[in-house]
Formats: C-alpha cells, structure tokens, sequence
C-alpha cells in the first residue's frame, strides 16, 4: 500500500501533519519528497553557487554573453 502525507521534520522527527493511519510502533518505508517551492529554492542556491566569487564585470560579461546568445538563438531558422 502506498500513502502520501505532508510531515514536518522537527527536533529529529518527521511529524505527520494529519493522520497517517498507521498503527503504534507500525514500520513503514518513508521515500522524502521535497516540496516545488523547496526545489525550486535549492535551484536557486545553486545558480547563486555559480556566481559565488566573480566581480561585477564578470557577471555582467556573463549575462550580456548568454543575452547575445539567446537573441542570436532566436533568430536562427
């Protein structure tokens, strides 16, 4: 049987936010799924990653060379 509940890790325990339905001391195989929003904040923290130590002339040279490069794309047939 396979069941989806929201929990929250706290104090080094997953807590159910709702009844999970499951007996005292009942074993169970717990597959972690993140929320969209978390993903996409994990997303972001690594595209900041790859940022981490330019200067500003080199961000700027980065992003006008991926702005070119998306224009030129779309103008190719």
């Amino acid at each position: 049987m396979t069941k989806t509940l929201e929990a929250v890790y706290e104090d080094g325990v997953l807590k159910p936010l709702g009844d999970p339905g499951l007996s005292d001391h009942q074993r169970v195989i717990v597959d972690i799924r993140l929320p969209v929003e978390q993903d996409t904040e994990s997303e972001l923290g690594a595209w900041r990653r790859v940022y981490e130590g330019l200067s500003e002339s080199d961000i700027a040279e980065v992003e006008a060379i991926a702005l070119n490069r998306s224009r030129s794309s779309l103008h190719e047939p």
